[in-house]
């Protein structure tokens, strides 16, 4: 039976804190690699620095740990004073994705009316931060 987000479990304390000292890292590293790169080579310098811890398992236990990082990161972003837009929480959850050895996708798309841009991370073809909804036309996959 597939897994789903409802599948999430309470952690300790102890790692949760590590899980967020992690998020603030990772999100640090976004930030500075975006300063000085446009976001598809911001994307192939994250993939580069992730040193690789690899998650041992089926594609159930991928997506269960990808939903369960995505919902610290999105959790986490919002309790700081950072920019926790989408593109800064996808590209943050996609660090994090890599040094586990898995092989996340960020999906760029945009809907026409009104305008607006919407990024959000896919594994196995499953959203794991929101996806915007069927109005948003996918233009890229990084």
């Amino acid at each position: 039976m597939p897994v789903t987000p409802v599948d999430l479990t309470h952690h300790p304390p102890a790692t949760r804190l590590r899980l967020a000292v992690e998020i603030v890292i990772a999100y640090a590293r976004v930030r500075s690699t975006m300063r000085t790169s446009e976001p598809a080579e911001a994307v192939t310098k994250l993939r580069a620095y992730a040193r690789r811890h690899p998650i041992e398992g089926d594609q159930d236990r991928e997506l269960l740990a990808g939903w369960r990082l995505g919902r610290a990161v999105t959790r986490t972003l919002r309790l700081l004073p950072t920019d926790s837009r989408c593109l800064m929480q996808s590209l943050t959850l996609l660090t994090m994705m890599e040094r586990r050895s898995l092989s996340p996708s960020l999906v760029i798309a945009v809907k026409q009316q009104p305008f607006a841009a919407h990024a959000w991370i896919e594994l196995h073809g499953q959203a794991l931060l929101p996806d915007g909804g069927p109005e948003y036309e996918r233009i890229t996959e990084l």
